[in-house]
């Protein structure tokens, strides 16, 4: 009689019980995760009512790979750059949320006894909520298209990035049991380093390698490609001393900017949903009732911290960092769980064998509990948004509400600033590289040459004919030079920029004097390093062409994506208006007359935000500007006055998917602040429009939103003004430095 392996008869269980379970579920409009959890239990050690798994051990080694899918597919939705659209509100909503999140579970721990690992852990996988979770209610409760939303969105976008250094930081404590500054510090800078060299390295290889193997790419290549590059970093981190799921979750968010980002994402979903799944039964099956009764008070500590204390700290982070009240509110009680990555750090804890057995199953419960409560907090925030209102002195309101004017206003960016940040910048990112190579040639090339005086010599040409661009950038390259000359003009800052052309000459110097003392004497190393200095200067028309091709190629593929599918146009209306898209027609009643003659906005309320006539782009186009024939109009108006403005076009709305960046024109606002020189002046006596070389598209004024004013209208104290225009006259004119 033939017998199936346990681990086949293992699985059939474990699926079968997740089907079920998971269907029902469905039915109930309930997160598929707890019922991935629930039939974990059902099937586990603690539960006799049906067959129970035999091969623990092996399930956990599948659980594993699980957490790799889950963080590879999280990476393929964060990407860095979505870190850095997310803005100042959402990074400072997030760190303060989740450090006094942290800091609140571990007192807990430490008010129940508990020993200070788990304390750690219990702080850890408090802070992090639940991104499946969250998407899901605002789906069922048709609120995503409000404020709050974007707000929250962009809080998770830091929460992901908080809960990865976590899961170093808790890797890194476990192994010491005590938080020791040194240790800690060269943890965090360790992982700065990779993660930097990762990300760069990843973003000039990865897309090209993509783009160049894309005639051999179908969907199952494509899946094996990226597959095979997951791995390889999750095996490149863990040689590194970092976990595997932080090696899946960086291939992920480097994948993500590539233009196969999306198919990719799309292709692993079946593979991240088997062994999600597999993963999220094996959280549900160390759940022990016993456990949970024995400590049902941490379970209700730890579920009254996310009902009411997360809220608190997310309503204040994001109240500091200028939202308005109610936004903070709403923001708040949206964030009030803990879901995927909670359970990750939770295993991460029993994987070291650092935490107590009853950490993980309090884990589970509490966030059984707090996924239930999520749709109702967030019902809930617009009555307590109400109740707030009433109780808040009206001081207060007043005071709250200039503040958050205020911090919407932008202030400009001083040069001195810009050259600071510029120089810091290069110097980051060249110093990682430079450190790479070397430590790349200290590691390979050296065994195989340095065997002799002549072996080391060339190891160190090889390697330093590899840095020369970097050295270059390092030493010689200057960026923001309008910002860096009229620093120069001003006496004050003349010594300060000599000293950081010192600086970056000196750590050169220490650079090529680190590799070559490795294989020469100190002496040796001290004339190599000064005669490649010399040479860099002589060399530096050859090694700028050759750093600017690398520089471009870089660049070229991390803004890959954005310029074949982005349409800037589509994020430059505020409030309901939004841009669409006019094909001009030989029998458009538009065709052959100017802007000015149209009287578009007269007539349709409807504003021309660019035309692109053939590989010609004229971004806010001015009035003697003429639209002819086979044109492409991008125009700014609701949905009724676009509507209205395409049945007198006589011209389809375009249907074109072609996305280009068009970087020409953007859309700004500009805070009205007391003592602003554009007080009681009207739109057009202000010359904001011809400044700007673009339109006012809409005035916010307290609660009241205008959309495309008339020229006539008089700016008041406290107005945001949106503006359309050329990116270069609106950063002058705003001030605000581009990120």
């Amino acid at each position: 009689m033939l017998h199936l392996p346990p681990l086949i008869v293992d699985l059939g269980l474990i699926l079968g019980a997740a089907a079920v379970v998971t269907l029902i579920f469905k039915k109930l409009k309930q997160p598929l995760v707890l019922g991935y959890i629930i039939a974990g239990f059902f099937v586990g050690p603690h539960f006799h009512l049906f067959p129970t798994i035999t091969e623990a051990d092996n399930i956990r080694t599948w659980a594993d790979i699980g957490v790799i899918f889950l963080l590879f597919g999280l990476g393929l939705e964060f990407s860095f750059k979505k870190l850095v659209k997310v803005g100042g509100t959402a990074a400072i909503t997030a760190i303060i949320e989740v450090g006094a999140t942290i800091s609140a579970g571990f007192l807990i721990g430490k008010l129940l006894g508990w020993a200070f690992m788990d304390c750690i852990f219990l702080g850890g996988l408090l802070g992090i909520a639940s991104t499946t979770i969250i998407i899901r209610a605002f789906d069922e409760l048709g609120v995503k298209g409000q404020k709050f939303t974007g707000v929250v969105m962009g809080v998770l976008v830091i929460e992901d990035l908080v809960a990865v250094v976590l899961l170093v930081l808790l890797s890194t404590v476990a192994v010491s049991r005590q938080f020791e500054g040194a240790q800690m510090i060269s943890s965090i800078l360790k992982l700065g380093f990779f993660l930097i060299l990762w990300f760069l390295s990843g973003i000039f290889f990865i897309p090209t390698f993509l783009k160049r193997t894309r005639k051999l790419m179908n969907d199952e290549t494509m899946l094996i490609v990226s597959l095979a590059l997951c791995f390889g970093m999750v095996i490149l981190a863990t040689q590194a001393g970092f976990s595997s799921a932080l090696g899946a979750f960086i291939m992920g968010s480097i994948l993500a900017e590539t233009m196969e980002g999306k198919k990719i994402e799309h292709l692993l979903m079946p593979v991240k949903d088997l062994f999600g799944a597999i993963f999220f039964v094996s959280v549900g099956m160390l759940i022990d009732p016993q456990i949970l009764v024995l400590h049902t008070w941490p379970i209700i500590a730890g579920t009254l911290l996310l009902l009411l204390g997360k809220p608190l700290f997310v309503t204040l982070g994001a109240v500091l960092s200028g939202q308005p009240v109610k936004t903070s509110i709403q923001a708040g009680m949206s964030l009030s769980q803990i879901g995927e990555f909670s359970f990750i750090i939770a295993t991460l804890g029993v994987t070291l064998k650092e935490t107590s057995d009853f950490l993980y199953p309090i884990a589970v419960a509490i966030s059984v509990i707090t996924a239930f409560t999520t749709p109702y907090m967030i019902r809930l925030s617009g009555p307590l948004h109400l109740l707030v209102e009433k109780m808040l002195p009206v001081k207060w309101k007043e005071g709250l509400q200039r503040y958050s004017a205020g911090a919407q206003t932008i202030t400009s960016v001083s040069d001195w600033r810009k050259v600071l940040r510029s120089y810091a910048l290069n110097t980051l990112t060249n110093a990682v590289i430079i450190l790479s190579i070397i430590f790349l040639a200290l590691r390979y090339l050296q065994p195989v040459f340095a065997s002799n005086v002549w072996g080391a010599l060339i190891t160190v040409a090889i390697t330093l004919l590899f840095l020369s661009p970097f050295l270059w950038a390092l030493t010689v390259r200057r960026t923001e030079k309008e910002a860096h000359a009229r620093v120069w003009q001003q006496k004050k800052f003349r010594g300060p920029l000599v000293m950081l052309e010192l600086l970056r000459i000196g750590l050169a110097v220490f650079f090529i004097g680190f590799l070559c003392d490795r294989l020469f004497s100190q002496h040796i190393a001290l004339y190599v390093s000064i005669a490649m200095v010399a040479l860099l200067i002589v060399f530096s028309r050859k090694l700028q062409s050759y750093y600017i091709k690398i520089e471009e190629r870089f660049l070229k593929n991390l803004n890959e994506q954005e310029q074949a599918k982005k349409n800037p146009a589509g994020e430059l209306a505020p409030w309901d208006a939004h841009i669409s898209e006019f094909d001009i027609t030989s029998n458009s009643g538009l065709a052959g007359k100017s802007l000015e003659a149209l009287s578009l906005r007269e007539q349709f309320g409807v504003n021309v935000a660019m035309i692109e006539r053939g590989n010609r782009l004229i971004s806010t186009p001015g009035k003697d500007e003429f639209v002819f024939p086979g044109d492409r109009l991008s125009a700014i108006g609701t949905d009724e006055q676009l509507q209205a403005f395409r049945m007198f076009a006589d011209a389809a709305l375009g249907t074109d998917n072609r996305r280009q960046q068009k970087q020409e024109v953007v859309l700004k606002y500009l805070a009205v602040h007391p003592g602003s020189p554009y007080i009681g002046q009207s739109i057009r006596a202000s010359g904001l429009r011809e400044h700007a070389k673009g339109i006012i598209v809409g005035i916010g004024r307290g609660s009241e939103r205008i959309l495309n004013p008339p020229g006539t209208m008089q700016i008041l104290e406290n107005d945001i003004i949106w503006i359309v225009g050329n990116y270069k006259r609106l950063m002058l004119l705003t001030g605000e430095a581009r990120r």
